[in-house]
């Protein structure tokens, strides 16, 4: 297992992860969809989990200008979930950014219930 940035010799990979996800994630890779997708991964920072040569993981953040980085995605492969890959690289935005605040933007509130995040208003704070 890697972690590495995002590169754009990962979009076809990282598509295919996208799309595994079914009607959820429908808006990522329809035709116009993707073309804005990948124009907002370019001005993101973005992490991606590689086993053998396949994404089974990724998050991507923008940083606000010295006022935290916001994570907008985050997904981890069905049949990985349960192994820590969310909070793995949730830790290594944190660790490469430690002087920024990090709140994740999120309709998934248990989960990061479950991994001791605060919730403040809408949002939860690393």
């Amino acid at each position: 297992m890697t972690i590495k940035k995002y590169s754009s010799e990962d979009e076809i990979n990282l598509i295919t992860l996208i799309k595994s996800e079914g009607e959820d994630w429908s808006d990522y890779i329809s035709e116009l969809g993707r073309f804005n997708y990948i124009r907002a991964i370019e001005t993101s920072i973005v992490y991606v989990i590689y086993e053998s040569n396949e994404i089974i993981a990724f998050i991507r953040c923008k940083e606000d200008n010295g006022f935290g980085i916001y994570v907008y995605d985050l997904l981890v492969r069905q049949d990985k979930r349960g192994n820590k890959l969310g909070q793995l690289l949730i830790e290594k935005v944190k660790n490469d950014y430690p002087e920024q605040s990090i709140y994740i933007m999120s309709d998934v509130d248990e989960y990061y219930i479950k991994c001791g995040y605060k919730k403040i208003g809408s949002i939860f704070e690393v």
